[in-house]
């Protein structure tokens, strides 16, 4: 039997609010790290809302894991970027999925 996959799998765009929900901050912090970071640009609609692609959302979980995370300063993230953003991109996937396995071991708890 083929696995389903959810809506969110299917979406090609989320919104400030899903993203910023995503990552338990609020939309301003989204909006000033896309200020920030040259590199993160979401597509923006012709009302001028933002829309994330999911490679937004990568290039958001290596900034959320650099400056929650681990404590760098936006300087510090930017230059650390710069120097190491494989490795960096592959630790920020780890503790996005990470992320997801808690949220989902959450809400089975709260079933039970």
């Amino acid at each position: 039997m083929p696995l389903e996959k959810s809506d969110e799998q299917l979406k090609r765009y989320f919104s400030i609010g899903e993203v910023a929900e995503r990552f338990g901050v609020k939309a301003s912090l989204i909006r000033y790290w896309e200020g920030e970071f040259d590199f993160l640009k979401p597509h923006k609609n012709a009302k001028g809302d933002r829309r994330f692609t999911r490679k937004n959302i990568e290039q958001l979980e290596l900034i959320y894991h650099l400056v929650k995370e681990r404590g760098f300063t936006l300087d510090g993230a930017k230059q650390e970027i710069s120097k190491n953003k494989k490795q960096h991109q592959e630790r920020a996937q780890v503790s996005a999925r990470l992320r997801e396995v808690k949220k989902r071991l959450e809400g089975i708890r709260e079933q039970l």
